[in-house]
């Protein structure tokens, strides 16, 4: 893996999904601890928030099992050696990216950051241009038919 890792530009490395979902966390803080604005979001806001990041953690854990089972990389900008098509991959295709919005959204409720919210929809664009389009692309050249099968059957997001 680590060998696989050197194919990597210092741009493409430092290009990664979580560092995008972090700043989107950090915008949302900075917006909730400085800027709070609206009505607070009570019992039922805080239940959905943590339920929202509880459900992203767990579907990172299942996309990493699966990642871990079938011994391709996990990195955005490499190629898979393999196609994963089953287990959380069976339901959707990119399940660490919708991981990232649920988590992003739990905590952007959670704080009652409500100016932030838009930020969900942002990381979704980002995801799909700077990441998924690129895999997808990669995927499709590498196992053609297969791939294309797999796309008609499980959706890319939900």
């Amino acid at each position: 893996m680590l060998e696989r890792l050197k194919e990597l530009s210092l741009e493409q490395a430092l290009d990664i999904p979580p560092l995008w979902l972090l700043i989107c966390v950090l915008l949302g803080w900075a917006q909730a601890r400085f800027l709070p604005v609206g009505p607070p979001g009570g019992a039922i806001t805080d239940l959905l928030g943590g339920l929202l990041v509880g459900g992203g953690i767990l579907l990172i854990l299942l996309a990493v099992l699966e990642f871990r089972k079938h011994s391709t990389t996990i990195v955005p900008h490499l190629t898979p050696d393999t196609l994963i098509t089953e287990g959380i991959f069976s339901r959707t295709r990119n399940p660490i990216y919708l991981a990232d919005v649920l988590i992003l959204t739990g905590l952007l409720l959670r704080w009652e950051a409500w100016l932030s919210l838009p930020l969900a929809a942002v990381l979704v664009l980002v995801l799909e241009r700077r990441f998924v389009r690129a895999e997808e692309q990669r995927a499709l050249e590498t196992f053609g038919p297969a791939f294309e099968a797999y796309c008609a059957r499980t959706r890319r997001w939900l």
